[in-house]
């Protein structure tokens, strides 16, 4: 606790046991599950997956990709939690410590079943570490709070999934990838070299978006390097360290643009999205440069404008004043052939109302979607973004994210992590309550907080000197 309020991290990791983890895939698939330690000593995992090029399921694929454009992190150890990723008997001595009442846990190897390519791989696999990580938590359900795996590769088996995990296995949150890696359509052979991204707004997904405001549950999109996802900026990076600096925010800016100018949250307007581990110190520019854009190229956006025939010879006639010599009006009358005359094959009306109006559904100013608090991201505790939030987006940036520890994985920021949250300059108590906790409740809805313990059991831990 901090300040007698609860203090909730809303991002941690499991590392899982790959000795436990094989165990719960099924049977026909689990010969295509294998762990093994790389030319450069790291350790792996490899996937047989779906060859695009044969349809057999021969393609190896090794995470975190160990090399080449896109890759995937090396040593990821850190030094605190080890082995609390991996047990969670050592994880609550460090939550204890750091003063954290509740975390809510997403894996670390699942973060690659978004880039395979088999639906029926990615179904079993995504069954198989729902199962795994419920049980994992489960004699500690008090304090730490899994978090499901959707196999959006199969839409409908995405669906039935997601009503297992929050019916019957009770978990409070759902995740996807930014997005699904796609062989490029002129070059099949060349997945996952050449891949091209499908965009969380396409419309296969509109029924997981239904069922997920149906059920009332967050969505949490969740990426990472070197998983072959399609990563815009980082995958044109071959050093990890780079790779890692910009895959997880090209990841989330490209999510977040498309599910609001191609009209998902405007379709689903109750349903709760978090982009996470991607910090939020760019989230003021990149909604300025939505809103700008909205403004000029769509709400303002008039696709008659152009200089008229006659104002255009005009002015033309007169800047080439006593320059025209020999020749001037057959170039002229050619360039004016050009630029006025119709093309020899004209869009029909239907595809030309497509190519100049690009995002028919966005219908409103995308700073509103901030303002109804669809959006949920997370910081770092020592990222100083969210002290000055407020001030860039107004009362908006005082809602929209939560503390991250990012526990378990090598970047994590364990140690003091409360008071570099609520002690920064600019951070006034009530503010740093809505970081420590509240936004994030607010983001996991009635679920989360049904999982944990009152807020009488809370001060009673409080005045025995237990948190």
């Amino acid at each position: 606790m901090w300040n007698c309020s609860l203090v909730l991290d809303a991002d941690g990791h499991k590392c899982e046991n790959p000795l436990v983890f094989c165990d719960y895939i099924a049977p026909p698939f689990r010969g295509r599950f294998s762990l093994l330690r790389d030319r450069w000593g790291e350790q792996r995992f490899r996937i047989l997956d779906r060859d695009p090029g044969t349809g057999r399921n021969e393609l190896p694929r090794v995470f975190l990709q160990p090399e080449g454009y896109g890759k995937g992190t090396f040593r990821p150890y850190h030094r605190e939690t080890t082995l609390g990723g991996l047990f969670n008997r050592v994880r609550l001595v460090h939550l204890d410590r750091e003063r954290i009442d509740h975390q809510v846990v997403y894996g670390s190897m699942a973060l690659a079943f978004g880039s395979v390519l088999d639906p029926e791989l990615a179904v079993a696999l995504c069954r198989a570490y729902n199962d795994y990580i419920y049980d994992d938590c489960l004699a500690y359900a008090h304090r730490l709070h899994p978090v499901g795996v959707l196999p959006i590769q199969d839409p409908a088996e995405a669906v039935r999934e997601m009503r297992r995990c929050v019916v019957e296995l009770g978990m409070p949150c759902v995740s996807i990838p930014p997005g699904l890696p796609q062989p490029h359509p002129k070059a099949p052979e060349r997945f996952p070299e050449i891949r091209v991204p499908k965009p969380l707004s396409h419309p296969d997904f509109l029924p997981i978006y239904a069922a997920a405001q149906e059920l009332q549950v967050a969505l949490a999109i969740h990426g990472a390097p070197g998983v072959q996802l399609a990563a815009g900026t980082a995958d044109q990076l071959d050093s990890f360290t780079l790779v890692h600096v910009f895959a997880n925010r090209s990841l989330q800016q490209m999510a977040i643009a498309k599910l609001i100018f191609d009209g998902v949250m405007e379709a689903f307007p109750r349903l709760r999205f978090g982009f996470l581990e991607a910090g939020v110190g760019w989230l003021p520019d990149l909604f300025y440069s939505l809103r700008e854009h909205w403004e000029k190229r769509i709400a303002g956006f008039d696709p008659g404008l152009e200089p008229g025939v006659a104002e255009f010879m005009l002015e033309f006639a007169r800047e080439r004043r006593g320059a025209g010599g020999p020749g001037f009006l057959r170039r002229a009358r050619r360039l004016l052939g050009a630029l006025f005359l119709p093309a020899e094959d004209e869009a029909s009306p239907h595809e030309l109302a497509a190519f100049r109006h690009e995002h028919p559904n966005l219908t409103r100013d995308p700073f509103e979607y901030l303002a109804r608090g669809q959006l949920f991201l997370t910081a770092a505790p020592d990222d100083p973004a969210p002290a000055w939030l407020p001030h860039a987006l107004g009362e908006a940036g005082t809602r929209v994210c939560g503390m991250a520890t990012d526990y378990g994985h090598w970047d994590a920021v364990i140690e003091g992590c409360v008071s570099l949250v609520a002690e920064r300059p600019g951070v006034d108590p009530d503010l740093a309550v809505r970081l420590l906790s509240t936004n994030a409740l607010d983001f996991y809805g009635e679920r989360l907080r049904a999982r944990i313990e009152t807020p009488a059991g809370l001060a009673a831990r409080a005045a025995a000197g237990e948190a």
